[in-house]
C-alpha cells in the first residue's frame, strides 16, 4: 500500500492517451479534486477512464489567487492532484507558485513519474553523452534567438517552439551556426509522430510544406565550441560597458582562463582592436 500524500503531481498523456500510469489513474481517483490548466481538456482524459472527480481551473493567469484555496482545502484534509493539459506538471506549466507555498506551510507532496516530451523526444535521437541544457520554449526575437544559440554553442541545447515559428527560428539558427546539426520532434506518441536529424537547411526543405504538431528540438553541441563561447561572453561583458582589462580579469576569475590570452583575444576581436 503506498504512501498518503497531501498534493500529488501528476504526469497526463502528451498525446497518446494510453500513455498514462496504473497509479496515476488510481490517484485521480482518489483525491477530492484536480486542479488542471485547461478543465475541458483534462475532463476528456478523466471520462476516457471513467474518473468522477471534480476539477478546478489551476493556470498561469490564476496561479497567486488559487493559493489560499488550496491551503485551506488541504487545512481542512483534502487531498489535491495537479496535471497539465499534457506532460509532467511544472515542466514549460503552471506549479512553482503553488509548489513553493505548499513546502512553505509543511503539507506533503510527491510526484508521478509519467510522460514528458523532453525525455521522450531524447530517448530516441542520436547524442553523445548525457548532458543538455533544456530551455523551454525558445525566445520570439530573432536577436534573443541569436544570443541562446551562441551562448550555448558548447551544449546540446533543447527547446520547445510552435509549428507557426520553429521555421523562422530554424533560419535564425543557421545564420549564427551554419553547419550546426538539429533533431526535430513533432507530434510525439501520436499517429504521425515524426523524427528528422540534419543540417538546419535540410530540415526547412523537409517541411518546406508546412509543419503540423507541438515541436520539441535540439541543437547539437558545436565541437571545439569554446572560442565561439569565449567570444560571446566577451561581447556581453563589453556591450555592458566593461573596459578590455576589467573583460579579461572577470572571465580569467570566473573560468580559470589564462588572463593574457583573453586580453588577446579581446583585441582580435573585430569592433575590439586597439
Amino acid at each position: 500500500m503506498s504512501r498518503k500524500f497531501d498534493f500529488y503531481v501528476v504526469p497526463t498523456p502528451i498525446g497518446n492517451i494510453q500513455d498514462i500510469t496504473l497509479r496515476a489513474i488510481e490517484i485521480l481517483k482518489e483525491v477530492d479534486f484536480i486542479a488542471c490548466e485547461d478543465t475541458r481538456t483534462t475532463q476528456k482524459l478523466l471520462n476516457h477512464y471513467d474518473i468522477k472527480t471534480k476539477c478546478v481551473s489551476y493556470h498561469k493567469y490564476n496561479e497567486r489567487e488559487r493559493v489560499e484555496f488550496f491551503l485551506n482545502e488541504l487545512k481542512a484534509g483534502k487531498s489535491i492532484a495537479l496535471v497539465s493539459d499534457a506532460g509532467t506538471p511544472m515542466i514549460c506549466d503552471p506549479g512553482g507558485v503553488i509548489i513553493e507555498e505548499l513546502i512553505k506551510a509543511g503539507f506533503t507532496i510527491t510526484s508521478l513519474p509519467g510522460a514528458c516530451a523532453v525525455t521522450t523526444f531524447l530517448s530516441q535521437i542520436p547524442r553523445c553523452g548525457e548532458e543538455f541544457t533544456f530551455i523551454g520554449f525558445i525566445p520570439r526575437s530573432e536577436k534573443q534567438i541569436e544570443d541562446t544559440v551562441k551562448k550555448h554553442t558548447g551544449e546540446n541545447l533543447v527547446f520547445y517552439d510552435s509549428p507557426e515559428r520553429i521555421l523562422k527560428t530554424l533560419n535564425v539558427i543557421q545564420k549564427v551556426r551554419k553547419d550546426a546539426k538539429v533533431s526535430l520532434g513533432r507530434e510525439l506518441t501520436k499517429l504521425f509522430e515524426e523524427i528528422v536529424t540534419g543540417s538546419c537547411s535540410e530540415i526547412i526543405e523537409h517541411f518546406k510544406e508546412g509543419i503540423k504538431g507541438e515541436i520539441v528540438c535540439m541543437v547539437y553541441a558545436e565541437e571545439n565550441a569554446e572560442d565561439t563561447e569565449l567570444e560571446f561572453k566577451i561581447r556581453e561583458l563589453k556591450s555592458k560597458g566593461f573596459r578590455d582589462k576589467e573583460v579579461a580579469i572577470i572571465l580569467s576569475t570566473l573560468f580559470n582562463l589564462n588572463k593574457n590570452e583573453i586580453y588577446q583575444k579581446i583585441l582580435s576581436l573585430t569592433g575590439f582592436k586597439k
